[in-house]
């Protein structure tokens, strides 16, 4: 593998940059969402139960003491529920952008690497057929042990590229699917709360 890697030339190591940045985001990514996921689920019968039993006040409490973007989206709700339902509806919204940005969070540098690694990848095999013909051209000898090496790193490069990409797809793919269930979940949650407390009113 170390051997094909070196066979692939200079574009290989950006290419190789990008697939550890990559892991580095995959991995954030995946331990974030998967927080969030569980923590939803432990924190809205939480505070379901906290609203019927004690009133806005001890549900703003929970609130508080349960990080996640869910409670922080319910705490913006429930700060304004003495101002009417709209007043709560509107607070939930402008809370739920900016948590949407933060559960989206570093998925731009994902699909970056998406886009770059395969054009690294073309860019390597350019550069590698342009070594083919000149080794054509130095050896004024078109035999195939003269072009072997040049066509050899621009496959490589190629390879190595689309690899990284399809790989990385996979994953952006995945956490977008993720991202879209948590937000189904937490309007979900959000519009219960609403007509709760749209019911205590």
């Amino acid at each position: 593998m170390v051997e094909l890697f070196n066979q692939g030339g200079g574009f290989m190591w950006p290419i190789l940059g990008l697939l550890v940045f990559a892991i580095m985001i995959i991995l954030e990514r995946f331990y974030t969402l998967t927080k969030s996921t569980l923590a939803t689920k432990k924190f809205i019968p939480k505070v379901n139960q906290a609203l019927e039993e004690g009133g806005v006040d001890e549900a703003i409490e929970v609130c508080e003491n349960t990080p996640g973007a869910i409670s922080e989206i319910f705490l913006a709700g429930l700060n304004r529920a003495e101002y009417g339902v709209e007043s709560v509806e509107k607070a939930i919204s402008d809370a739920g952008t900016v948590e949407m940005a933060f559960l989206e969070r570093g998925m731009v540098w994902l699909s970056m690497v998406i886009a770059v690694a395969p054009m690294l990848g073309f860019a390597g095999t350019v550069a590698g057929m342009v070594k083919a013909f000149q080794d054509i051209e130095a050896a004024n000898n078109i035999s195939p042990a003269v072009v072997a090496g040049g066509i050899s790193q621009a496959l490589l490069t190629t390879l190595f590229g689309l690899l990284v990409g399809i790989f990385t797809q996979i994953f952006y793919n995945f956490f977008t699917s993720r991202i879209d269930k948590i937000v189904v979940d937490m309007e979900e949650s959000t519009i219960n709360l609403v007509d709760k407390l749209a019911k205590n009113n």
